[in-house]
């Protein structure tokens, strides 16, 4: 179930930002997050997203970063918390901190996912009290990425992206 839920997810995100699919429509701006929507073969997909205010090093080469929390219906998922930094991972190497909470992640390539439905929930609450989120991770490469997500607009965002997918 568990890289079932990864492997769709993986494929929905890359197909749903593709030049050639359908293109997510915003529903709402939040101070540093946004929540959008997309209708897709499969159903409506909703998520809030963000992205980093600070990334380091400037040395490392890597596309954009985003933290995101999609829910698809049709699917029955709710509540996925999953996130980018931009380049291919080290395996096991992705983690997520708000003062002394921190959580590992799962990675695939150069998408990271919370191990279950249970830490999906405690991180969402993390997420609605922390002020910022730092995630630090490994490339592939070995060399170590740090972003930092300010949660300013969280709560909104996903309530939004929650609402709009029900």
């Amino acid at each position: 179930m568990f890289v079932k839920k990864i492997l769709i997810t993986f494929t929905l995100i890359v197909f749903s930002f593709n030049a050639f699919a359908v293109t997510p429509r915003s529903t709402g701006k939040y101070k540093n997050w946004e929540s959008f929507v997309a209708e897709t073969d499969k159903g409506k997909i909703c998520f809030a997203q963000t992205v980093p205010t600070k990334r380091a090093p400037a040395a490392v080469k890597r596309n954009k970063s985003k933290l995101f929390v999609t829910f698809r219906p049709s699917e029955e998922i709710k509540d996925e918390v999953s996130l980018t930094s931009g380049h291919d991972y080290k395996t096991s190497s992705v983690t997520a901190s708000s003062g002394k909470r921190k959580y590992s992640f799962f990675s695939q390539k150069d998408f990271a996912w919370l191990l279950d439905d249970q830490e999906e929930r405690k991180f969402i609450q993390l997420m609605k009290k922390a002020t910022d989120i730092i995630v630090k991770a490994r490339t592939a490469n070995g060399a170590e990425t740090t972003d930092h997500y300010s949660m300013m607009g969280f709560t909104k965002a996903y309530n939004t992206a929650k609402k709009t997918c029900n």
